[in-house]
C-alpha cells in the first residue's frame, strides 16, 4: 500500500486555521468529499464523530490520526493538515494537535486497508525527524517527498 496514492490535492491543507477540533474534522472531510472519495458527506463525519466520542484520536507527539470506516466513503482516501494554530485534542499526553491525518475507508474495505494506513503512519509518526519535517512541509511536493518514506 502506497500512502500517496491515498491523497489528493483537494485534501491537502497547509497552514489550515482551524478554530476546534470540529471545524477541523469539517475542513478536511470537504476535501475529501471534494477530491471524490466520499459518497455520503454527512454519513462519514457522522462515523468520524462517534469514534471520536469513543476516546481521542489525538496519539500524542502534537498528532492526531481521526478516521472512520464507513458506507458513505466510495474510496479510500486520507487528508492531511497542518495547522495554523495548534489545538485541543483531548491527546493522550495531554499536548495540543499541530498535525491531523483523516482517514477514510469504506466499509467494505474497514478491517484490511484501515489497520493498515493506522499502522503505516504511526511506526512514522514515532520518530520526531518525520514529524517535524511534516510541521515544516510548506506544500503538496515537500508532502509528498516526507511521505514517500512510509
Amino acid at each position: 500500500m502506497n500512502i500517496q496514492d491515498l491523497l489528493y490535492e483537494q485534501s491537502l491543507f497547509f497552514e489550515l486555521g482551524a478554530a476546534d477540533k470540529d471545524s477541523c474534522i469539517q475542513a478536511m472531510i470537504d476535501g475529501l468529499d471534494a477530491a471524490g472519495r466520499l459518497s455520503n458527506k454527512a454519513q462519514y463525519r457522522e462515523t468520524v464523530m462517534k469514534r471520536e466520542q469513543a476516546g481521542s484520536t489525538g496519539i500524542g507527539f502534537g498528532v492526531a490520526i481521526p478516521h472512520g470506516k464507513s458506507s458513505g466513503v466510495s474510496k479510500p482516501g486520507l487528508a492531511f493538515a497542518k495547522l495554523a494554530s495548534p489545538l485541543n485534542w483531548n491527546s493522550l499526553d495531554g499536548n495540543s494537535v499541530s498535525v491531523v491525518f483523516l482517514i477514510a475507508v469504506p466499509d467494505e474495505a474497514a478491517g484490511n486497508e484501515h489497520l493498515q494506513i493506522l499502522i503505516a503512519l504511526s511506526r512514522k509518526l514515532i520518530d520526531e525527524q518525520f514529524r517535524q519535517s511534516l510541521i515544516e512541509a510548506k506544500d503538496t511536493r515537500q508532502l509528498a517527498d516526507i511521505l514517500q518514506t512510509i
